[in-house]
């Protein structure tokens, strides 16, 4: 099945719409995406456009059996995986939101963590964690903070236009989260 596009007035229409998450207790990764674009905003479906690799990373990472399509989102819950953003609203491009924002996000993810508890939070996109969580220097991998019980992982963006990571070294990074998954079931050593 080829997935849906939307129009021009559907992509308009979309501009501050929400999303809701792909989320339940106990889950072992909760994957936070910065914000929805035009097309998941439109769709009603994260990462929705058909640039974005998140879906064939997940599956050639080792997340999924087979790559899910963005309106096979809620199979992710039966892989113990989730789906939020730091910033709900769609927007065209992630550079449209304020650093507040970005921070106020955190919060909101914080929240999230205390009431559902996954065991990993996955950042995806280290410029969004840096703004988010003040931490300047931060690099793509295991951070040392927890955010509540959940460890945290700094993921690249897998938005098409992250030219810095193409899908093999996309992958390679999901992996070593994959990896740490399957080793200890999830739960971090804090």
């Amino acid at each position: 099945m080829s997935p849906a596009r939307p129009s021009a007035g559907d992509l308009a229409a979309a501009r501050e719409r929400t999303i809701p998450d792909v989320i339940e207790p106990g889950l072992d990764v909760l994957f936070c995406g910065i914000n929805p674009g035009t097309w998941s905003g439109a769709l009603g479906q994260h990462f929705a456009r058909p640039g974005n690799r998140f879906w064939p990373t997940l599956h050639r990472s080792g997340f999924t059996p087979r790559q899910l399509r963005p309106d096979e989102q809620n199979e992710l819950l039966s892989y113990g995986l989730g789906v939020t953003n730091l910033v709900p609203r769609t927007t065209a491009r992630a550079d449209e939101l304020g650093r507040d924002e970005i921070v106020l996000g955190v919060t909101r993810l914080a929240g999230l963590v205390a009431d559902y508890e996954p065991a990993w939070v996955a950042v995806l996109g280290v410029t969004a964690y840096r703004l988010g969580f003040g931490r300047a220097r931060a690099s793509v991998g295991r951070q040392a903070e927890t955010l509540a019980t959940a460890g945290i992982w700094v993921l690249p963006n897998p938005s098409g236009l992250n030219a810095h990571y193409q899908l093999d070294a996309l992958t390679a990074e999901f992996a070593l989260l994959r990896g740490v998954v399957s080793a200890d079931r999830c739960r971090p050593v804090l």
